[in-house]
Parts: C-alpha cells; sequence; structure tokens
C-alpha cells in the first residue's frame, strides 16, 4: 500500500510539471527575444556596415492562398558568420546567435533585411544557409526551409535537381549587384491552417 502510494504520488507530480515544460517550450524560441511592438518591417543584422557582401533580401509574405498579403507576420532569421560559424554570445545565463534579425511584415506584407552573405562551414560541409522562424499571429511559430544562395560552390548539380524534387526552389535566393550591395528577392507564402 506504501509503494502504491509513492506511485500515485510520483505520477501527480509528474503530471503537474509536464503541462508547465510543454508550455515553455515555445518560449524558448530565439524569435520570442524581441518585443513585437519594437519591430518593424526593416531590420539591419548586426556587423552589417563591416561585411564585404553586403545583401539586401526583400520580398512579400502571403497568406496560404498565394495572392493575399500576410500583415503583421513576424520573420525571425539567424545565420552563420563569414567563415560558416555561428557567432554564439551570452545575456545572463542565455546564448544567442549574434547574427539575427526580426520583421513584421507590414500592411502589404512586405518585409526587408539588410544582411551579408554568410560563410559555408567547410569542416561539416554545409551550405551557405541563413536560419529563417516565422510566427503568425496567434499562431505558433515554425521554421521555414533555409534560405539558400545560387552562387554556393557547395550548392551541386545534384543538391539543387534534390531541391526541386523535395521542396521549393525559391528558397535559392539569387543575388543581384546593384551600386555595392546585393539584392534577393524572397517571397514567402505560410502554411495552410491545420
Amino acid at each position: 500500500m506504501k509503494n502504491l502510494l509513492t506511485a500515485f504520488c510520483v505520477l501527480c507530480f509528474y503530471s503537474a510539471i509536464n503541462p508547465i515544460a510543454a508550455q515553455q517550450t515555445s518560449i524558448a524560441s530565439p524569435i520570442y527575444d524581441r518585443s513585437e511592438n519594437q519591430l518593424s518591417n526593416t531590420d539591419t543584422i548586426p556587423d552589417f556596415r563591416s561585411k564585404t557582401n553586403k545583401i539586401k533580401i526583400t520580398g512579400t509574405i502571403y497568406q496560404s492562398d498565394g495572392v493575399t498579403p500576410a500583415k503583421d507576420v513576424i520573420l525571425f532569421i539567424e545565420q552563420p558568420d563569414e567563415d560558416g560559424d555561428f557567432d554564439l554570445r551570452r545575456a545572463g545565463e542565455d546564448r544567442y546567435v549574434f547574427h539575427r534579425s526580426w520583421v513584421k511584415t507590414d500592411a502589404d506584407g512586405k518585409y526587408t533585411f539588410y544582411t551579408f552573405v554568410p560563410g559555408n562551414d567547410r569542416r561539416y560541409n554545409q551550405l551557405q544557409q541563413i536560419f529563417p522562424v516565422i510566427k503568425e499571429p496567434s499562431k505558433e511559430e515554425y521554421e521555414l526551409e533555409t534560405f539558400l544562395f545560387d552562387e554556393d560552390p557547395l550548392l551541386s548539380k545534384a543538391c539543387r535537381k534534390r531541391i526541386a524534387k523535395k521542396s521549393d526552389t525559391s528558397r535559392i535566393l539569387k543575388l543581384k549587384k546593384e551600386e555595392n550591395l546585393l539584392i534577393a528577392q524572397r517571397d514567402i507564402i505560410l502554411n495552410a491552417a491545420k
């Protein structure tokens, strides 16, 4: 009887703790590190001015119909530095990627990031990538497929074929040079409601 009571107490304790931990998982996402009222539809990544391969990534985020602009959608990006390494920093006990940025779409669904071309991590044969996370109003955040670069030497023909077969080729950014800035267009269509 004593073992049964102990098991019941442990079960109750575990049941009380588990939902709390499950509710805190989304708060751990870096998309929540900046207050929503601080966001605009344009942002600049740290160290932008000191980088050589500067990029302006601009686009429109559309509702799942692919036509209606999505207002007040938060788009968060983080990326490695020019050597392909993530510059990790500390704020108290939390660690974060230094090269990160947030935007919130305007009424026309438009957004703009000023950033730089990330490097390849050749130790692990990684592509040049920007890692986006999206958050629609009153919905959970979710990750998008990484933004890739058309001129990346590691983006082989075989890799391009796999992307064309299994995912969206618009994730490969085609850069155009305008004065001292590379320009890329990346429109995004939100996932359909589940």
